[in-house]
């Protein structure tokens, strides 16, 4: 495993993450900014974590981000499914773990197109009687 960089990515409704693994000490870097500086909320450090916690590699490896798209909740979910991606390809082995847990499942739910007639994808005008 010398010299060795694993590659995963994520993708989360308009959040597209590209994950790079490698062998360290469990440093989170997100678009060259420490975790703790790009992710303000704690349950999103969380959410990043959870491959590595449930693969208990968290001391394994370096974590090196680019992402890009989306808000701070969808780049969260983007992150995780790169970095589940990555596990993978530093080791197979994961697979069953990751994938009962839910974390190589792409989640397809995206934003509902406007609507003609509509103000948004569902809110209708404002009705009034006269």
């Amino acid at each position: 495993m010398a010299n060795a960089k694993f590659y995963g990515t994520g993708r989360r409704k308009k959040s597209i993450a590209r994950v790079y693994l490698v062998p360290g000490t469990g440093k989170i870097t997100i678009n060259k900014r420490d975790i703790d500086q790009y992710l303000g909320l704690e349950t999103l450090k969380v959410v990043v974590r959870q491959p590595l916690v449930a693969t208990e590699t968290i001391e394994k490896f370096d974590i090196l981000v680019n992402v890009h798209g989306g808000g701070f909740t969808g780049q969260a979910g983007a992150i995780r499914h790169g970095i589940s991606r990555a596990l993978l390809q530093a080791d197979a082995d994961y697979r069953p773990i990751l994938k009962k847990a839910g974390y190589l499942t792409r989640d397809p739910r995206m934003k509902e197109r406007k609507k003609y007639g509509l103000k948004a994808a569902r809110r209708a005008p404002q009705f009034s009687k006269r």
